[in-house]
């Protein structure tokens, strides 16, 4: 016995899913992504780990941030008619629209995707490939090392449209771009878990 879809997550054209229909599925459950036309939903719940990181390094962000740059949660980048994954931090260049539902990669500065079991080879692969490839400057990728963060930089090497390691960071991300940026990786962490 096969169970029907519901009628919302049928593709509205044979060619599948594209970038401005995610605006039109309020029915499409919170952080849900599409990549290559296919629409990625979370099948998990978040753990309290990945939801402390992602809130904690986006104020450290937000306090780092030099005029121009801001940093967000919870938003997608259109990176073309076919995709608009949400990293799970971002900083961009754009100015605030209150009515914003998506970034443009050349607004975006800095990505930060911080690893879960359900994400991971999204995470460690499919992603930087896909932000890479639309020309956005930083990117990192946030690892638990036995319930401590790790965080892996990269920078685009725009000759091979690839990123290129710049660092790991454990204990404390200190970086100069995409501006000065000093972070106490232990202290995003509640001191009984360090």
């Amino acid at each position: 016995m096969t169970a029907e879809l519901p009628d919302w997550m049928i593709p509205p054209r044979p060619s599948g899913w594209e970038a401005d229909d995610l605006d039109r599925l309020p029915q499409a459950p919170r952080h849900t992504e599409l990549i290559d036309g296919t629409l990625i939903f979370p099948v998990s719940p978040q753990r309290s780990w990945h939801s402390r990181i992602v809130e904690n390094m986006t104020f450290a962000l937000r306090q780092a941030a030099i005029a121009g740059f801001e940093a967000e949660r919870e938003m997608t980048v259109r990176l073309d008619g076919k995709s608009r994954p949400e990293p799970d931090i971002l900083v961009t260049t754009a100015a605030f629209d209150p009515d914003r539902t998506w970034y443009a990669p050349e607004d975006v500065a800095l990505v930060v995707e911080v690893v879960s079991d359900e994400s991971a080879d999204r995470d460690r692969s499919l992603k930087p490939f896909k932000y890479a490839q639309a020309a956005i400057a930083h990117f990192w990728r946030v690892e638990d090392e036995n319930g401590a963060p790790a965080v892996h930089t990269y920078e685009l090497d725009a000759m091979t449209s690839s990123y290129v390691p710049t660092g790991i960071h454990r204990g404390r991300l200190k970086t100069s771009a995409p501006f000065t940026i000093d972070i106490d990786l232990d202290g995003l962490l509640p001191s009984d878990h360090r």
